[in-house]
């Protein structure tokens, strides 16, 4: 177990966690959620230890073990791969160094063979004869083959180096595991490792995630860190969201009778539990789901973007033709021959591992980039907007304020009281505003360009990565916003729920041809002939 007792944290004048109380018990897995800024990775070094509080402390049983997911990729360059992964056991490497070195002696001494009777003995107890066996383990559920495992992680690239880190953390079952965003640059099948491996792991996890899918999969509480304080609330993050959506409902409805508030609650929880698996930890959440009163649940002080795109014109039948799109790139041929049809209608996801490839196809059909073979042809009826992964063109050594610079792309150049209020909807409120748009972080750029497309009333939307750099509140709004779009769109995103909401059909474009369905990204996921298709087109 680890507790945390009258925790504060300042920074200058702003403080961050005031006189924080909370226990974090086995068995549980917990999401730690909270506005871009709130100090969700911070909290997590304090319990970690590498940040010391103003005030309060961080108490752990004692004997138990905390393992932290690290966030140097170079930490361990001229370590072996297996070595890097056991070191997430400090005490067993520690042990093992010890003992190998007391047995590589010349001059092996009475001393020496007693010490290495008892490392022998805490070596065995810590199950160290399986230590290279449970590492390889972890290693190859997270993708990472045999023929890596004694190479040095200088030799790896930055993906399978963050896979080594994560196996380290999961290494040697510790008590208590910190995972700050461990779906980074995983790919899918890690990913759907990584989750099982967590609904089955029995100590104690708290994660900090952007993945609603991941936290929704692996979590029986939220840890919600608003204003300062956190609050533990039961289920998963999509219980959380609508259980937050509920409280606010039946706080507005003051004249509601209380029989009836609790009608409505015991309806929600009921639709939520039914949607349980056999997994450990859903079979835990649902169980702690029955128990809730409706005191238990209360309005988030949240505030969510609005996300809305009303296009000013309905599309026709004819929407766009690709045919035999070619293009290479730096010597390389991104894109070979890629064909097919958009229909009305569709909201197309582009996935699978080729990140160049889609990018570029963007690019090429935004206008941004020409082909170097092949055609593509937008219906007369249709207009686009489009997202770009990288939006920095649009906003370096801009001197103009956040109106002016959405004024740029209003087609009626409306007037100031207009567009501020638009941008309120996008929560830039009062003086924000008036902020230079060259200075804006990451997140409030992406609300900007998103701000331009809505704008725009464009009836077909193409988005390359949009969730990147958003909060969670963002990537929700933006998930409902396209969800209630009735036009049509191609997207990309590594967002498992955003790409299970919004598409009706998936394109994945790899080395050697074009895979087009019509289906849910879950049921593609799920169909493994296809998925044995793709492992040959990319073998």
């Amino acid at each position: 177990m680890i507790q945390v007792s009258n925790v504060s944290l300042r920074y200058g004048d702003r403080k961050l966690f005031d006189d924080v109380n909370i226990k974090f018990t086995p068995g549980n897995c917990y999401g730690l959620i909270g506005a871009n800024g709130a100090g969700k990775s911070t909290f997590l070094k304090i319990l970690s230890g590498e940040i010391e509080p103003n005030t309060g402390d961080v108490i752990i049983t004692p004997g138990e073990r905390l393992a932290v997911l690290k966030q140097n990729h170079f930490e361990y360059e001229e370590y072996q791969v297996l070595q890097t992964v056991i070191m997430g056991h400090a005490r067993l490497y520690q042990v093992m160094q010890e003992k190998d070195a007391i047995y590589m002696k010349e001059d092996f001494s009475d001393e020496d063979g007693m010490r290495a009777a008892e490392l022998e003995g805490e070596f065995a107890e810590m199950n160290g004869w399986e230590a290279e066996a449970d590492a390889a383990i972890l290693l190859k559920g997270l993708g990472i083959d045999e023929d890596l495992h004694y190479k040095t992680m200088a030799e790896l690239t930055g993906s399978e180096k963050v896979k080594v880190l994560l196996a380290q953390a999961l290494f040697g079952k510790p008590d208590i595991l910190l995972l700050d965003e461990p779906t980074n640059h995983l790919d899918i099948k890690a990913i759907r490792w990584l989750e099982n491996f967590l609904m089955n792991f029995e100590n104690t996890v708290i994660v900090v995630s952007h993945d609603r899918h991941f936290l929704n999969k692996v979590c029986t509480h939220m840890a919600d860190l608003d204003f300062g304080r956190i609050q533990i609330y039961v289920g998963n993050y999509d219980f959380w969201y609508e259980s937050s959506q509920l409280a606010l409902k039946l706080a507005q409805d003051a004249n509601k009778k209380k029989e009836e508030k609790i009608k409505e609650l015991q309806g929600f929880i009921a639709r939520f539990s039914s949607n349980a698996s056999k997994a450990k930890q859903a079979t835990s959440r649902k169980k702690l789901l029955d128990k809730i009163t409706l005191d238990d649940i209360r309005p988030s002080s949240r505030r969510y973007p609005f996300v809305g795109f009303t296009p000013n014109r309905e599309v026709g039948n004819d929407l766009l033709r690709v045919e035999g799109l070619t293009k290479t790139i730096d010597g390389e041929k991104v894109l070979d021959n890629v064909s097919f049809t958009v229909n009305k209608g569709d909201k197309i996801a582009f996935v699978g591992r080729n990140e160049a490839a889609n990018t570029t196809l963007f690019k090429i059909l935004s206008g941004e980039m020409e082909p170097d073979a092949g055609t593509y042809k937008w219906g007369v009826t249709t207009s686009q907007a489009y997202f770009p992964k990288d939006n920095s063109k649009y906003f370096e050594g801009s001197d103009l304020t956040l109106v002016e610079w959405l004024r740029q792309f209003s087609p009626q150049d409306e007037s100031e009281s207009f567009l501020r209020g638009f941008l309120g909807r996008m929560l830039f409120s009062g003086e924000e505003v008036l902020k230079k748009a060259s200075v804006l972080s990451g997140g409030e750029k992406v609300r900007c360009m998103l701000s331009k497309m809505m704008l725009s009333g464009a009836n077909v939307l193409l988005f390359d990565e949009p969730t990147n750099h958003l909060d969670l509140e963002s990537i929700t709004a933006l998930n409902n916003g396209l969800m209630a779009f009735k036009g049509t769109i191609l997207f990309t995103s590594h967002d498992h729920q955003f790409v299970e909401t919004v598409a009706n059909r998936i394109i994945e474009i790899t080395p050697n041809g074009v895979m087009d369905k019509q289906t849910t990204y879950d049921e593609y996921l799920e169909n493994e002939e296809l998925q044995k298709r793709l492992e040959e087109m990319y073998a």
